[in-house]
């Protein structure tokens, strides 16, 4: 796609033009016309010179039961693409979508340890760019790709403040000057969010609180439909309010965040402690043989319905539903997510959610609030990373 000129004076209506499109799929001009608030004329003007750039095609008629039918127009699919990486604990997953959003291909799982080192670094984006060599598209028509990444990010300077933080260099243009393909970073669960709103079916909701229950906490919110990142691109961080009068030391640094006894780490630690204590448990011999066991020991364990871990898991979920019923009390959003890899376990977590929620937060408040698991599952890391970067790509249409 011959890109819009970045400060010009049609950027703007064609922003607006690609996000309704992006919103509501096929229109006439007629409708579009009237939703933007213009003249059939000028919008027939700028489909028109976006039709010319290739943003824009027509899609067919619209079916009437008489008289003329008017033409039908959407965006053009493989005017451009995107990518998204969604780096997780110890693997990392990455896509490319077209500009409606359809994936044209995707790979998960692909081996990774994310520290905070050059030689992590170079990995990272040496796996990128060998996937990208596989992507059936040229990398130049690849518009932007978002990498995410675990902790404080500000996606407005580019900057990440807990991983690969090892140059004075902003980390996107790090990443840019590596990949040839220009990089936007943003925090994970944001990501989360984002593409559970964008690519689920909340599109509707206006307020969305989005919870990653996975090895740690973090929380992604969806505020009067836009996403929140606070004044330097750190909100979210719920995982480290300090709700708790322990010695458990934060990954943090500090003591008692809700982390400690609320987590995929927080489970790890006191099922440890439980089977060094003697409990009975379905795993107890391959903890003993093997001196530790892993997040996916666990879960599968509850989906065997493994009494001791069962117990732990129910545990969690009275102390998140306790803290988030906090959260309603003060956004009062239409929807609350579970997401992350906790969720796994089903309602064997969302139900002590639920009920905890719901006797902690106001009663007027949280009687509209719906409390679900996530739709998009593992997936919604990766494809909120692409539709961030799409996002991304038009909102820098206006600077």
């Amino acid at each position: 796609m011959t890109r819009i000129e970045k400060g010009s004076k049609n950027a703007l209506m064609a922003k607006r033009i690609i996000f309704h499109y992006l919103n509501y799929g096929h229109d006439t001009i007629a409708n579009l016309a009237k939703k933007l608030n213009l003249s059939v004329p000028t919008v027939n003007k700028f489909l028109e010179e976006m039709a010319a750039l290739d943003i824009i095609k027509v899609k067919g008629k619209l079916e009437m039961s008489g008289g003329r039918h008017p033409a039908l127009y959407g965006l053009n699919p493989k005017a451009c693409y995107f990518g998204g990486v969604d780096i997780k604990n110890g693997t990392v997953s990455m896509a490319v979508l077209d500009l409606c959003g359809s994936v044209v291909t995707k790979t998960d799982n692909i081996p990774f340890v994310c520290e905070n080192t050059t030689e992590s670094l170079d990995e990272l984006c040496r796996l990128i760019c060998e996937f990208l060599d596989t992507v059936p598209v040229s990398r130049s028509a690849i518009m932007s790709l978002n990498v995410n990444i675990s902790g404080r990010v500000n996606p407005r300077t580019g900057y990440s403040y807990s991983y690969f933080n090892v140059q004075d260099q902003p980390l996107a243009d790090i990443l840019t000057g590596k990949i040839g393909v220009h990089v936007c970073i943003d925090n994970d669960t944001r990501a989360m969010a984002y593409g559970e709103y964008v690519c689920g079916s909340y599109r509707n909701d206006r307020n969305v609180v989005f919870v990653n229950v996975s090895w740690g906490i973090g929380l992604g919110l969806i505020l009067d439909g836009k996403v929140f990142y606070g004044n330097s691109g750190f909100s979210g961080e719920f995982g480290h309010m300090v709700t708790y009068d322990n010695e458990v030391i934060c990954h943090c640094g500090k003591k008692g965040c809700l982390e400690t006894e609320a987590s995929g780490s927080a489970l790890h630690r006191k099922l440890c402690q439980r089977l060094d204590a003697g409990a009975n448990s379905l795993i107890a011999d391959r903890y003993r043989a093997n001196g530790d066991i892993t997040l996916d020991d666990i879960l599968d364990a509850v989906a065997r319905e493994d009494l001791l871990c069962l117990e732990l898991i129910e545990e969690i979920g009275q102390q998140l539903g306790r803290w988030l019923a906090g959260m309603i009390n003060i956004f009062n959003p239409d929807t609350v997510i579970i997401g992350g890899v906790l969720a796994n376990t089903g309602d064997y977590l969302l139900q002590p959610i639920r009920v905890a929620m719901r006797r902690y937060s106001l009663n007027l408040v949280n009687k509209d609030t719906k409390i679900c698991l996530s739709q998009l599952g593992a997936d919604a890391g990766v494809l909120g990373a692409c539709v961030i970067a799409r996002s991304r790509a038009f909102e820098d249409m206006l600077e």
